[in-house]
């Protein structure tokens, strides 16, 4: 299960119902924030998201509503004591950008900051542990923009208790080695391969997420059979022309990189300060002519997404 939490959902400039961009992912406490806006810090506060558990920081682009939060909470991290290393990816510049809040103010950090720069010719996958991996894609802004997607590894595939004891392994530690992907050893000298009582595996949860963009490549590549694609939003369809000559999608692109994609959740985000709040229900009804599992971002809003099982369902 990962949690989704908007702390802000506007673009260009906040409005009194929107911040700027900033969108928590946290998978098992930890806390991935994919870009900084503005106030990107009281809208950790108003979520309860606690600081120290944030370890990545992911920034699209050099535009100020993604990163102009940027120096204020690193600062505010240091101030509260947290001694994580923190682990900073954004587009070459991010680094000189830092060092220069830091030379100018003066700020030392008490932390480990590892800044990672991203160019044209940087690896797909940005990160990767044991149990998940982030990957970038070039996107289309008119500026040097990268769209990212968190992506957990497989899970095993369901355990066959009947399967199990047909085979004689007993009920016990033995049966959680074979979870893990071990092959145990039975008293009667029989070897039990984890393939002869798990299913197929499971897929992990992927989370696409692409702002500032007009449809492209980069987002059909992140968005793969996402569960959840995080798209760009700007404008309506009224305004499509406008949205693309400025470096961004309306909300039926975005839909309809959802469908061709084979993402499974779509959530509109990143929109204009032409639109308001009591706007967005027909925003959202005009994707969902194109794809109907779509729904609105606001501010602070707080969602679940759930692994779908190896036919595709959900658990």
């Amino acid at each position: 299960m990962i949690e989704v939490v908007f702390l802000g959902t506007g673009a260009a400039a906040p409005i009194n119902e929107r911040n700027l961009s900033g969108t928590a992912v946290i998978r098992q406490g930890e806390i991935f924030l994919f870009d900084c806006g503005e106030g990107t810090q009281m809208q950790f506060r108003k979520a309860s998201l606690r600081p120290g558990r944030l370890r990545y920081i992911f920034i699209t682009h050099l535009h100020g509503d993604h990163l102009f939060g940027l120096p204020g909470l690193l600062t505010s991290l240091h101030t509260a004591g947290c001694h994580q290393q923190v682990e900073l990816f954004g587009p070459v510049g991010i680094g000189e950008y830092i060092r220069f809040h830091q030379q100018l103010c003066q700020f030392a950090l008490g932390y480990t900051l590892q800044i990672h720069e991203i160019s044209a010719s940087t690896p797909a996958v940005l990160w990767r542990s044991d149990e998940y991996h982030v990957e970038w894609q070039p996107l289309e802004h008119g500026i040097f923009t990268a769209g990212f997607a968190f992506v957990e590894a497989d899970r095993p595939g369901r355990f066959d208790v009947s399967r199990a004891e047909q085979l004689g392994v007993p009920n016990g530690p033995e049966r959680g080695r074979l979870q893990r992907g071990e092959s145990i050893v039975l008293p009667n000298g029989r070897r039990v391969h984890p393939e002869e009582v798990l299913g197929p595996p499971r897929p992990g949860v992927r989370i696409a997420y692409c702002l500032d963009t007009v449809p492209c490549v980069g987002v059909e590549k992140l968005a793969d059979h996402a569960d959840l694609l995080i798209a760009d939003s700007t404008f309506s369809a009224a305004d499509t022309e406008h949205a693309h000559e400025s470096g961004h999608s309306t909300a039926v692109d975005a839909a309809e990189l959802a469908r061709k994609s084979g993402a499974r959740q779509l959530l509109l985000t990143h929109f204009s300060g032409r639109l308001r709040q009591e706007d967005l229900p027909a925003l959202v009804a005009e994707a969902r002519t194109v794809f109907p599992n779509c729904s609105a971002a606001t501010d602070l809003t707080r969602f679940i997404v759930m692994p779908r099982e190896a036919d595709g369902a959900m658990d």
